[in-house]
């Protein structure tokens, strides 16, 4: 009989033979996670998108429409913020950004603590390559670079809400790689669609995150006058604003058309959001909802929202109601990656939902932007309240999208009921600033009276 040790060739043909196998098994027991794309948009109007049937004729961007049709179009999809940086605290933490003390624009943009721990930090430990493109409005300077935060690659500005489309060389606010300021010309927003591209070129051979977030189509209103020259709605902001969305529409088709180049697309879960509502000060469209930015009624909150992942979602639409929170702990699922126990999400894995495999469950969500600006809302079910500045509003949205019905003279069992739930969700909050009466001298059948203060004590009743 020949033994393997007696014919060392013979155990190199076996070993040969046997390695393929090997790693077919290994393969099978463990695939390859998928790439993650989160893309964001600024300051888009809920009817600004060829996928919203509200929209007008006058909008185009068939990239993102061709992707809907290859996506769950979830309907009822929110951010946490009304405002641009406080939205992005929530998404890249997970968890409400009041928890955090960061209740203000001004609050989250001049910084998110660096203890915290990011969006790409959790994705680590499963191998993935990280990368920050855009805007990122949570932190001024490079001492809260992305870079130090759990991204491998950053391109992209830091401490603004806003920058200029095409003075890309200010010293006060260079566009930056990694940690190093750099000298540019061009357009902004196409400099953001070909970096990703790029990106997905170098990392294709394994996982990675890709953080896209765009500063179109937030002010100035800027963009290339052949782009705008294609629209003529008659008010010129409009025009530039469509001009705008189009010009990151056809970034966003470079992106996809990459992955599918690559062969990565049927393994790709990919969000598009935008970070709040459109400003209707600059001609945005958020029909059939009411308000915009700056406002916690559904046209400040109630944002476009698709999620595509063609191996496990079937396209079409969905009435869940589903939350900038969600994304988080959705990928750490579709990642095979466990959640913070220490710091839990507030979010939740919504794939069984976009899968079909469960119901939609009735969910709160909650809205507060500091007594500076005065705005709080909740949602329970089908019920939302919304505090504007000291006037309180309820509506059923199942009957009332629009927000046009108010219910709260009526219904004021639900004003106190929907106030005493925001009263304890708020109270989890570091430097909670008191909700319902307390915060504006109301008081809310059923909620908190207002504290009188220690002089106020000692007046005489009249």
């Amino acid at each position: 009989m020949i033994s393997r040790n007696q014919h060392p060739l013979l155990t190199l043909v076996i070993a040969l033979l046997a390695g393929p196998a090997s790693v077919t098994s290994h393969a099978a027991t463990a695939p390859r996670p998928p790439n993650i794309v989160v893309i964001v948009a600024d300051d888009l109007g809920y009817a600004d998108v060829g996928f919203n049937p509200a929209h007008g004729p006058e909008v185009v961007t068939p990239q993102l429409d061709r992707l809907a049709k290859e996506s769950v179009i979830c309907r009822q999809g929110y951010v946490t913020g009304h405002v641009c940086s406080p939205t992005r605290a929530g998404l890249m933490t997970g968890r409400y950004q009041q928890r955090l003390g960061l209740y203000t624009g001004g609050e989250a943009g001049s910084g998110l603590p660096m203890q915290e721990k990011l969006f790409p930090q959790f994705l680590q430990p499963a191998g993935y390559t990280s990368m920050q493109i855009g805007k990122w409005h949570l932190g001024p300077t490079p001492e809260w670079s992305p870079a130090l935060r759990g991204f491998d690659e950053v391109f992209g500005f830091l401490g603004r809400g806003a920058h200029d489309y095409y003075k890309l060389n200010d010293p006060e606010d260079p566009i930056y790689r990694g940690t190093t300021p750099l000298k540019l010309d061009g357009y902004l927003t196409d400099h953001f669609g070909n970096e990703a591209v790029a990106f997905i070129d170098r990392q294709k051979a394994q996982p990675f995150f890709l953080y896209l977030a765009f500063n179109a189509v937030h002010a100035p209103l800027q963009a290339p006058p052949d782009e705008i020259a294609k629209f003529n709605t008659g008010n010129k902001d409009r025009d530039t604003r469509l001009a705008m969305g189009k010009r990151m529409d056809d970034a966003i088709g470079h992106v996809v058309a990459k992955l599918k180049r690559e062969g990565l697309w049927e393994n790709t879960l990919l969000f598009f959001i935008s970070d709040n509502g459109g400003p209707l000060a600059q001609s945005a469209n958020n029909t059939p909802l009411r308000g915009g930015k700056h406002q916690d009624y559904e046209g400040g909150i109630r944002v476009p929202f698709l999620v595509c992942w063609p191996a496990q979602l079937k396209p079409g639409e969905s009435q869940a109601v589903v939350s900038a929170l969600d994304i988080l702990p959705t990928v750490l699922a579709a990642a095979g990656l466990a959640g913070p126990t220490e710091k839990p999400l507030d979010g939740t894995n919504i794939l069984p939902v976009l899968r079909r495999e469960t119901a939609p469950k009735p969910r709160n969500l909650f809205w507060c932007a500091g007594s500076d600006e005065g705005w709080w809302a909740v949602r329970s079910g089908d019920w939302k309240l919304v505090c504007e500045k000291g006037k309180i509003g309820v509506f059923d949205l199942s009957k009332d999208l629009s927000e046009q019905n108010d219910l709260s003279k009526a219904m004021p069992e639900k004003v106190a009921s929907l106030t005493r739930l925001h009263d304890a969700w708020l109270a989890e909050m570091p430097n909670p600033i008191k909700a319902g009466g307390q915060r504006y001298g109301m008081e809310v059948p059923g909620g908190s009276a207002p504290k009188k203060s220690k002089a106020d004590r000692k007046k005489k009743a009249p």
